[in-house]
């Protein structure tokens, strides 16, 4: 990891000794030297970071050589900033789990009548055995399901938090946040909770052996009805004894057999029958090292995978990090080979996650905000920092190193978890520079912690706890996440904290004070404020000339973002969800360099005494990525100040919200037709919406969007037919809500002419809406027919929605029928019909549709 940062170190100084520097005294001088010196560090440090792993001397003098990195790096962060002030003023578990699922669903489902109290079952099994990932089959299991009134899923994890647990508890019983700020309290609420319910509750890994911190509970659970039942899993059987359970389950590692098919399936994929003959003997012996764990089968084929020769495999089969003493303490070799493998900035990138929790959820696009923050990630040639970053997760995912993907509709990953033996892994190769500190008792406090070494901090503070001043000893720290269940988050982290590059602040906050103070973070390029009460930002905040993402998609109550915004001209993610938020300040067009701006306000003219700019301010935002929401286009009078916005260039826009309710009344009547014919966007959008729109007519631009997955038209009271969308080939999603004016759908809804609907053959079928999945209408109330005008002698000629799955249709009380297509598909999975008093009263339809459902 330090051969990672003095290369980003030196990378920056031979970039400084090339631009001019002159107006900082002595700089070159100065870089010069510091470039000598580091080229010098860097010739040994490969060397020495792999001897870290072997030999404990070489600990100290290699933690020396990371101070003084990190103490160039602030240097450097200091003379960039002056300059700027100067110039002007961001499946391997199944193979075992099978043979354990059928007992595993027997024993809860038994019944067990005559025993007092929840029957508790423990799943017990070393990291990576899969006892999670079985209390997860039998929590999802319909027969579970049908014998229960409620289930509950709780991660407890190290240290055993008994507040959280009694809230989390609470939560899933009753759907809400317990306001309680007693553990006794919450106690009696469970008990409450539980009264004549029959439950499970799945307790996931438990690790304390204290029965004192289980008896309240078990204890409180006892109230259940006959049958209830508690499933633990843990590492440890002593846990497992000491909960009193009635049945134990014992995950054992993987046979030979079962470790070599996992291994095969990975290290062998993608080489000819050849290759694998010649590797299979390496291969064997490998999996025996595996000693059984799925997760070292996973991370050491998904490393011998991109070995090409038997050489470079029997390189890793001779590896002295086999013998690790570490192996007994649970870091496991085969992931430390996987970590050896990496390129150096990408083991930065992997060390950095040990600052989160075990078990949470994380991120991917905040994740690589980070690595960006802390200078991991470099442009690559036209591959912008977020580009490099997103390949530096994919090539951790495809190691092993996350797991427990999250998928948009696209299938692309936004979020993951890290096994907790890799967690263990990162925590050990960042050499406790990072910590994560829970605080729960409210007398506790962190004065028996050293963060002389902690560079990265997680801080946690449970209801009632106060904010542990011993934190600002910690004087070189560089990035704090500070999560507040609830009380008081001390403005002092801005006086102490100077060096910090990325911080994180959320939680229920009665007061933080960010008006003083917060100036003195020069060196943050990440600041994330996700809590209610703010009310605004102070002005200091635009002196932050590194900052490269501000989060504030929480701050509901801010209205205003800081006049002079404009300066800091290195952001490039401004992340909003902000509805009370009444315009964009001047100069908002000088941040050219923003990928990220969720939401652009329009205000009416002159409303804010000249401080808010126009739609036309969009026009220089040409490397925005993602989403965008214009919100108040109601306000906008002047169509070429529309056209100005230039949308069209916004080549990487994937999806679109226009917004035209106007943020106040106004008397000048506003030409909505030509205003949105103004803002034509980027044919490379996937996603569009439109909202409160007044035109009788839709944009003539809406049938240019041939990439279209999803489109929504809501509130669009004044248009008079539905625009022809039935040959757009990727459209999935359709929703029209509130489009009162259309009386009549026919036809030219499938995008196809009169005259091929009532023809008797055509050359070949026509496909209308060939992957159209999900069909909603709403709220049309004047919507009285729906007939595509197709002739039983042209029905072979068109296929209409042939992969439609869902569709809803939800206060159209004039609607008198279907069209013959829908109620004849063989793809639709469910109808939901609501509030439609004529199609209700057609028997014939029900009878179709509960048919097909």
């Amino acid at each position: 990891m330090a051969e990672a940062i003095v290369s980003s170190v030196l990378e920056q100084l031979i970039s400084i000794s090339s631009e001019e520097v002159r107006l900082v005294v002595g700089v070159k001088k100065e870089v010069k030297k510091l470039t000598n010196n580091l080229k010098a560090i860097q010739g040994v440090l490969v060397d020495a970071e792999q001897k870290q792993l072997k030999e404990a001397q070489v600990g100290a003098w290699l933690d020396q050589l990371k101070d003084t990195s990190y103490d160039m790096e602030d240097v450097l962060d200091e003379w960039k900033i002056a300059r700027m002030k100067l110039q002007m003023d961001k499946a391997e578990n199944g193979l075992v789990i099978p043979k354990k699922k059928k007992a595993l669903i027997s024993k809860l489902c038994e019944s067990n009548e005559q025993q007092e109290g929840p029957h508790v079952i423990s799943i017990v099994g070393m990291g990576g055995i899969g006892k999670t990932t079985l209390a997860q089959l039998a929590y999802n299991d319909d027969e579970v399901k049908k014998v229960f009134d409620k289930i509950i899923w709780v991660c407890v994890s190290d240290p055993f938090d008994e507040f959280r647990i009694a809230k989390a508890i609470i939560e899933a019983f009753e759907r809400s946040n317990p306001n309680l700020g007693q553990f006794q309290s919450l106690l009696e609420q469970i008990n409450a909770s539980i009264l004549r319910k029959k439950f499970l509750l799945v307790l996931d890994d438990v690790w304390t052996e204290d029965h004192n911190k289980w008896e309240p509970f078990k204890n409180c659970l006892k109230n259940g009805l006959h049958g209830s039942k508690i499933l633990v899993t843990t590492r440890k059987e002593t846990v497992a004894k000491m909960m009193n359970s009635v049945d134990i389950i014992n995950i054992k590692e993987l046979s030979y057999n079962e470790c070599r098919l996992l291994f095969k399936k990975l290290a062998f994929s993608g080489r000819s029958p050849l290759e694998c003959e010649k590797l299979e003997e390496i291969g064997r012996k490998v999996v025996h090292k595996c000693k059984g764990l799925p997760l070292a089968a996973k991370a050491i084929g998904s490393l011998l995978c991109f070995k090409k020769n038997k050489e470079e495999w029997q390189s890793i089969l001779d590896s002295e990090l086999w013998k690790l003493e570490e192996f007994e303490k649970g870091i496991c070799p085969p992931l430390l080979l996987s970590y050896n493998d990496l390129p150096s900035k990408i083991k930065s990138c992997f060390s950095y996650c040990a600052v989160f929790v075990k078990d949470s959820i994380i991120d991917k696009d905040e994740l690589i905000k980070l690595w960006m923050a802390e200078g991991y990630l470099v442009a690559e040639g036209n591959k912008e920092m977020e580009i490099v970053g997103d390949g530096y997760f994919d090539y951790l995912a495809t190691r092993s190193f996350f797991q427990e993907f999250n998928t948009d509709s696209n299938g692309n990953v936004y979020s993951c978890k890290m096994h907790d033996i890799v967690h263990d892994l990162a925590q050990f190769v960042s050499r406790n520079e990072c910590a994560s500190i829970e605080i729960c008792d409210p007398d506790s406090s962190l004065t028996s912690t050293s963060f002389d070494k902690v560079r990265h901090s997680t801080l946690v503070l449970k209801r009632d706890t106060s904010f542990p001043v011993s934190i600002f000893s910690a004087q070189k720290l560089r990035s704090l996440f500070i999560h507040v269940w609830s009380g008081r988050c001390q403005g002092k982290v801005f006086d102490s904290l100077t060096c910090l590059r990325a911080l994180s602040i959320s939680g229920s906050l009665s007061f933080l004070e960010i008006s003083k103070g917060i100036e003195k973070l020069i060196h943050l390029r990440y600041l994330c404020l996700h809590y209610r009460n703010i009310k605004e930002l102070p002005e200091a905040c635009c002196g932050l000339y590194n900052l490269q993402t501000l989060d504030i998609r929480e701050c509901y109550e801010l209205k205003t973002l800081p006049e002079r915004v404009h300066k800091l001209v290195n952001l490039r993610h401004l992340l909003l969800e902000i509805y009370q938020l009444h315009y964009m300040p001047k100069g908002i067009e000088r941040l050219t360099g923003l990928r990220s701006l969720a939401e652009f306000v329009v205000s009416g003219d002159g409303q804010y005494g000249g401080k808010a700019c126009n739609i036309g301010s969009l026009k220089h935002l040409n490397h925005l990525r993602g989403s965008l929401q214009i919100r108040g286009l109601g306000n906008v009078i002047d169509v070429e100040e529309a056209r100005k916005a230039e949308l069209e260039k916004k080549k990487n826009l994937s999806s679109l919200t226009l917004l035209f309710t106007p943020t106040r009344e106004s008397e000048i009547e506003v030409d909505n037709e030509a205003i949105i014919e103004a803002l034509t966007p980027t044919p490379k959008l996937e996603e569009l919406e439109i909202l409160s729109y007044r035109g009788k007519m839709l944009p003539n631009w809406l049938m240019s969007l041939t990439n279209l997955k999803n489109l929504s038209l809501k509130d669009c009271h004044n248009c008079e037919s539905v625009p022809f969308l039935g040959k757009f080939p990727f459209l999935e999603c359709i929703f029209i809500s509130l489009m009162e004016s259309v009386k009549r759908v026919g036809y030219e809804f499938l995008g196809i002419k009169s005259d091929h609907v009532t023809s008797s053959s055509s050359s070949s079928p026509v496909i209308a809406f060939p992957k159209l999945k999900f069909l909603n209408f709403s709220n049309r109330h004047e919507w009285e027919e729906w007939d595509f005008g197709i002739t039983s002698s042209g029905k072979e000629d068109i296929i209409i929605m042939p992969h439609l799955n869902h569709l809803r249709i939800t206060d159209c009380p004039k609607l008198k029928a279907l069209p013959d297509h829908l109620l004849q598909s063989t793809t639709l999975k469910t109808i939901s019909i609501i509030r439609c008093p004529i199609l209700e009263e057609d028997g014939n339809f029900f009878r179709r549709k509960h048919f097909r459902e």
